[in-house]
């Protein structure tokens, strides 16, 4: 009768490696699925500039959805709206692909600093660079 009930600690000694080497076996395997997702991750989908609709506004969209953004801490003088539309559109043409870095929203519009991807430099730095805006964010 004893040989039907064993305690955990009686189980054969192959049961308590097989254990063991699986548990090994397993948190090897989930190490390796992390470092080859940080070492080199899956392609981003990046959004694209649909339109520019003014010196401030684009048309941003990605796989499903599509944004009106505005362009964080920037104030375009509508003496200089139509050179900075022109800025603009150069820098980012129809489908250039763009990172957002989102600072907040206002009545539906995403307000984001939006960087192409080739650039080190956000669009509004760049308006600034050229003297067509102003920063309209308070220092800090």
């Amino acid at each position: 009768m004893s040989g039907c009930f064993r305690l955990p600690s009686q189980r054969p000694l192959f049961l308590q490696r097989l254990r063991s080497e699986s548990v090994i076996r397993f948190c090897s395997s989930l190490l390796i699925l992390l470092v080859v997702l940080v070492a080199s991750p899956l392609p981003s989908m990046a959004a694209e500039v649909l339109q520019v609709r003014s010196s401030t506004l684009l048309q941003i969209g990605d796989s499903n959805r599509n944004y009106s953004v505005r362009l964080a801490c920037i104030a375009v003088d509508p003496v200089n709206e139509a050179d900075a539309v022109d800025l603009l559109k150069k820098a980012v043409p129809r489908r250039k692909r763009v990172n957002l870095r989102p600072e907040g929203n206002e009545d539906g519009v995403l307000i984001a600093r939006v960087t192409p991807l080739d650039a080190d430099q956000d669009l509004g730095g760049s308006l600034l660079a050229t003297g067509l805006a102003t920063s309209s964010c308070p220092a800090g």
